[in-house]
């Protein structure tokens, strides 16, 4: 009933600073320097994601620096003492890499974030070959949407299905993507639906209802 959501493809970054597997650790540090990035997808052949170097993966080559740390500390941490060693991205890589398609929506591409603890995804098609990137900040750009257009959206997709009968008067306002709806109806029962409705159009930030019975006797 409501509008198509967006999409991964609606909001990822199609230029995308990559290396490939044999990138040194300079070269890897000085292109998220020039490209003021923190992760780089790891490239093979004619552009297959095979794994993607983090700020997180570079670092523990200046941690384990300290020589203080004790034996037994470096043990429990085997996998950043082998990166310490590392020079080249093959070996610094995080793999197989976490990737989201294009037609993913921004809610399941927020959910693998999460749940996969990483700030952004490469974005690839069904061979895995690199379409873009996407990122926390591009999954909140649907929040920058217009009022009016998210207003009409919500009149054209929830409202008039919801609401297309002269028993149900509704009128809606959206302020800073805040979502409020007035009126007085002739079936309350409906207004929980209409506020599950409202809430998953894109960029709607809260939806505030003030709706009413209509007395019909």
């Amino acid at each position: 009933m409501t509008g198509t959501p967006y999409n991964v493809s609606d909001v990822m970054t199609q230029t995308v600073v990559a290396v490939g597997r044999d990138a040194s650790f300079k070269e890897i540090v000085r292109t998220m320097e020039q490209w003021k990035v923190s992760a780089v997808p790891v490239l093979e052949g004619e552009g297959r994601v095979i794994g993607v170097v983090s700020e997180a993966d570079l670092l523990p080559k200046e941690e384990f620096r300290d020589e203080e740390q004790s034996l037994s500390q470096q043990r429990q941490r085997l996998a950043d003492v082998a990166k310490a060693g590392a020079t080249r991205a093959e070996e610094l890589m995080s793999t197989p890499a976490v990737t989201v398609h294009p037609d993913a929506t921004l809610a399941q591409a927020a959910r693998i974030m999460a749940v996969r603890h990483v700030k952004r995804l490469p974005v690839v098609d069904d061979i895995g070959m690199l379409q873009g990137i996407v990122s926390r900040a591009d999954l909140l750009k649907v929040f920058l949407r217009p009022d009016d257009e998210i207003a009409d959206e919500v009149r054209r997709t929830v409202v008039s299905d919801l609401y297309p009968t002269a028993g149900h008067a509704v009128d809606l306002t959206v302020h800073e993507g805040v979502v409020t709806l007035r009126g007085h109806l002739r079936d309350t029962a409906l207004v929980p639906i209409a506020v599950r409705l409202v809430r998953a159009v894109e960029g709607v930030v809260d939806v505030e209802p003030q709706l009413t019975g209509r007395d019909t006797a």
